[in-house]
């Protein structure tokens, strides 16, 4: 596998919209560096819901992309979803929390999947595409970045799978909001997924 585009976003507001969003992103050139927050110089408006540590990179694969451009009936540039690495010859479906990105001195760790907003239908132009994106399952990863360092378009990626117990990104996505048994409710919590979700689960248990 290999970084087929490493993506940033200006501030920016949608049509319709009266708020600023960084969502709509473009490939640049050159190396880019990658702290714990994130792309440096990329632009996070709304921090309460994106961004921060357990959500420091958002990446696609262009499998899934791809899958998008059929089923959309339209070409998808890098960054159209929002991503800011697009990773060549990854399939989203196949990942899990904890599982991990060595992309040179660069290591990340896969937290959760991209859950849509009306941000995302926004910036698509398609008032359905919540639903459709969720319905697909077919979701984006965040990491978080457990290793510092620069970026570009064209370096190798090496995937390392989480080595416990697998909890995927089209299970979490099935089962944002709902009520866990108690087995996967200690699946998902003893697995390195975002505190975020950890912390609903904790307060839906308490």
């Amino acid at each position: 596998m290999k970084i087929r585009a490493v993506c940033r976003g200006n501030p920016e507001v949608l049509p319709g919209k009266k708020y600023k969003t960084g969502i709509n992103k473009t490939a640049v050139s050159g190396p880019m560096m990658v702290d714990a927050q994130g792309l440096v110089g990329d632009s996070i408006c709304n921090r309460k819901h994106h961004g921060g540590v357990e959500q420091a990179i958002y990446l696609e694969g262009s499998i899934d992309l791809a899958w998008w451009e059929s089923e959309l009936g339209r070409d998808l540039p890098p960054g159209t979803f929002g991503e800011n690495l697009l990773v060549e010859g990854l399939d989203n479906r196949t990942l899990a929390a904890g599982d991990r990105f060595a992309i040179g001195d660069v290591l990340l760790e896969v937290t959760s999947p991209r859950m849509p907003c009306a941000t995302f239908a926004a910036r698509m132009g398609e008032p359905a595409m919540v639903k459709r994106y969720a319905c697909a399952a077919r979701g984006g990863a965040y990491c978080r970045v457990l290793k510092a360092g620069l970026i570009e378009a064209g370096q190798d990626v090496a995937v390392m799978p989480y080595d416990g117990e697998r909890v995927s990104l089209p299970e979490m996505m099935a089962t944002f909001g709902r009520s866990l048994s108690q087995h996967d409710r200690q699946r998902y919590l003893g697995a390195p997924i975002n505190d975020r979700w950890k912390q609903d689960i904790r307060r839906a248990i308490s």
